[in-house]
């Protein structure tokens, strides 16, 4: 028999999956690592330590499926997207931390280049907003602040990567430096419409073009794995994929007007748009779609909310009113309402559609008689009202109405928190019984580029069954 290894490395961990030529899943074993807040507004990442957890949860995914080092096929990779990793090409060691995606040190700098009149161009070229949230200004910042940084770059002495060029350079031993065009979209510095690195924008954030990778398409075989690197595996690795567009893809939304929405560390809706780049007037992101060797783009409308598994989070390791995320549900449940309490969960600023870097978190409404059900409620209900600022946002500018939307993530296994959102939507809430869509589109990207499946009978969320809350909140309570 053989397998498909499928990597979803997250903001707040790595999760492996093993799936049999079946679909079936073999085993899943998610491993979290350190986050590092050295100032309000900064986070990052030891990225070694991202490599190490990564090898370890794919060793303890191999030995509690009972599946040999031999019998994978092919890798898939999905990932945090944003995060920049600046490395030694010599060495392949990191020169420095990791910046997260969530990291705000950048803000002013997106600021100033808005006053410059800078952003028209960056959107029509890049689908984006000038937000920290991207890769650019982050890397323009470490190579501005870190001793010698920019004359080593320049020197071609260093590499950049978003986390999936980072591993991949990993587990190849050095040999691949490559990207695909859903990571390269999120960086600020790839014309979507010319599907290249864009001299104007590497201008712009002054990023010498010898740090940047290598981009194809996802579906493609980036390279052989060394066995010394990854748990004795030699294997291609064949799919790669930022989280959300490789969540898009296993949910089998690969044509226009199917929309998805990921509730992680933040949540992310996406609608698919076919072979249209859409420039949004709502202020959503326009972003490229997996797409196969040899194939025509696929583009994507997304709106991204920076903060909802990771309030959950907060009330566990920041209030302490909570021991594991999953009490949520019973806790909240526990309350008969919300007790006028209200959470703006802007813990790292607002994403779409207002793009505010400086907006801070509020719980507003607090008396005596609240209490930890009544915050973790809000914090729930949180989520839910900010995908639906998405929703209207996205009805808007497509003109098609939201008839339902498909879910996945962490939080869609919360039935609190799925059906408060299906009575907040007024449609229904579709949950397949496979969660980690994300790590299923990365195992179907790997799988048909590696010819283990084809499309027609690869293993999408959308062929499974599915959990399905109707709303039930009359409309004026909505």
């Amino acid at each position: 028999m053989s397998f498909i290894l499928s990597i979803d490395q997250g903001t707040t961990g790595t999760t492996v999956l093993i799936f049999g030529r079946d679909g079936r899943v073999r085993t899943r074993v998610c491993c979290e690592f350190t986050q590092h807040y050295p100032q309000p507004g900064w986070v990052e990442h030891d990225a070694d330590e991202i490599v190490a957890v990564t090898v370890k949860a794919v060793a303890a995914a191999l030995a509690d499926a009972g599946v040999d080092a031999g019998d994978i096929h092919a890798v898939g990779i999905s990932n945090q997207r944003e995060t920049v990793v600046l490395w030694d090409r010599t060495t392949g060691a990191p020169v420095a931390p990791a910046i997260v995606w969530q990291d705000r040190r950048t803000a002013d700098v997106c600021e100033e280049l808005k006053r410059d009149g800078r952003e028209d161009l960056v959107r029509q070229k890049t689908g984006l907003v000038l937000d920290p949230y991207f890769s650019a200004t982050k890397l323009t910042w470490l190579l501005d602040h870190r001793d010698d940084l920019r004359g080593r770059a320049e020197r071609g002495e260093l590499a950049f990567g978003t986390v999936d060029a980072w591993l991949l350079q990993r587990f190849t031993g050095g040999a691949v430096h490559a990207t695909d065009d859903t990571n390269a979209s999120r960086t600020l510095l790839y014309n979507i419409h010319e599907r290249r690195w864009d001299d104007e924008l590497l201008a712009l954030f002054n990023i010498p073009v010898g740090v940047l990778p290598t981009v194809v398409p996802s579906a493609h075989v980036f390279g052989e794995t060394d066995p010394a690197m990854l748990c004795g595996i030699r294997a291609p690795i064949a799919g790669v994929a930022g989280d959300q567009q490789a969540a898009l893809f296993g949910h089998g939304c690969h044509r226009a007007g199917l929309a998805k929405n990921t509730y992680g560390t933040g949540s992310f809706l996406l609608l698919n748009t076919g072979d249209e780049a859409i420039v949004s007037r709502e202020r959503l992101l326009t972003t490229s779609a997996c797409v196969f060797e040899n194939a025509p783009p696929q583009y994507a409308l997304e709106g991204a909310i920076f903060t909802t598994g990771a309030a959950v989070q907060w009330l566990r390791d920041g209030l302490g009113i909570i021991k594991d995320p999953a009490e949520t549900e019973a806790l909240a449940a526990s309350a008969p309402n919300n007790g006028g309490v209200y959470f703006v969960p802007a813990l790292a600023g607002l994403g779409a559609p207002h793009w505010d870097p400086h907006a801070r978190g509020l719980l507003i409404g607090i008396t005596r008689g609240t209490g930890r059900a009544e915050i973790a409620r809000a914090v729930l209900e949180s989520i839910a009202y900010r995908t639906r600022d998405l929703t209207l946002a996205m009805e808007r500018e497509s003109g098609v109405a939201l008839t339902a939307l498909r879910c996945d993530g962490g939080g869609s296994n919360n039935g609190f928190l799925m059906q408060f959102q299906a009575d907040m939507l007024g449609v229904p809430v579709e949950v397949p019984s496979l969660s980690d869509v994300t790590a299923l589109g990365a195992a179907c990207l790997a799988g048909i580029a590696s010819d283990f499946w084809s499309v027609d009978d690869a293993p999408f969320a959308g062929r499974l069954p599915m959990r399905k809350y109707e709303p039930a909140m009359p409309d004026v309570a909505r």
